[in-house]
């Protein structure tokens, strides 16, 4: 069977596991304001110690491949990649909108008839990265940028239950006000991402370690510093 680091670094929440054949064997996780940098590595050697197993004992590296914080997803990446290279493992990849819908999922969080299950990462202001699927999980919409309002979703809406998930649930809750609409404010974990890596595995969708961007959906864009330096 299979062991596998996941790298979940598209929020917030900086979040490692390790799956060993099939289960989650080792979980780490910190919400300590700009920890990604500083942890995501410690996290993995943490991990691999208490499971006694080096890096090349692995199967592959799997790391959230966004849309998210531009920083964080920078840093999960470059994670991912230098232990991939010095390893000679393959590196996968899973999108963050799908890792949030398994995590609904997996920790039974989809309310009863649910219809759609809308991931919801959060862009600032009212804008939301997002995708509808469905409750056996396939991706329905494309990821896309969206400004929230009263009327997003309302055709939706009108079916049934919907949930929405992620670290953007909370701030749209208080402006879509259908009495169908579930809200779960949450970050995606890496825990989550073990279904995805799997399928990408077995698939054998290896990414090419080298060229491997994350989907950032939106353009970067660096500024200028206002304070002078003398």
């Amino acid at each position: 069977m299979s062991k596998i680091i996941l790298i979940e670094t598209s929020t917030a929440l900086c979040s490692t596991a390790l799956a060993v054949d099939g289960r989650i064997a080792e979980y780490r996780e910190s919400t300590q304001p700009r920890a990604h940098a500083a942890m995501t590595a410690v996290f993995v050697k943490e991990m691999l110690d208490a499971q006694n197993l080096r890096v090349a004992d692995c199967d592959a590296v799997c790391v959230s491949a966004g849309p998210g914080s531009y920083t964080g997803l920078r840093v999960g990446s470059s994670t991912a990649k230098g232990l991939c290279f010095a390893a000679g493992i393959p590196l996968l990849a899973a999108g963050t909108l799908e890792v949030l819908a398994w995590q609904a999922v997996q920790d039974g969080l989809v309310p009863e008839g649910c219809r759609y299950i809308i991931p919801m990462i959060d862009a600032r202001r009212m804008e939301v990265y997002t995708a509808v699927f469905s409750p056996d999980l396939r991706k329905l919409t494309p990821t896309e940028p969206m400004v929230v309002d009263a009327g997003s979703f309302a055709d939706r809406l009108s079916e049934g239950p919907v949930l929405f998930i992620g670290d953007a649930a909370g701030k749209c809750s208080g402006v879509i006000g259908s009495g169908n609409a579930h809200f779960v404010q949450t970050c995606p974990r890496a825990s989550s991402m073990l279904g995805p890596a799997e399928r990408e595995l077995a698939a054998r969708n290896f990414r090419d370690t080298a060229y491997f961007e994350p989907f950032y959906l939106k353009q970067f864009i660096a500024t200028v510093s206002r304070k002078k330096i003398i």
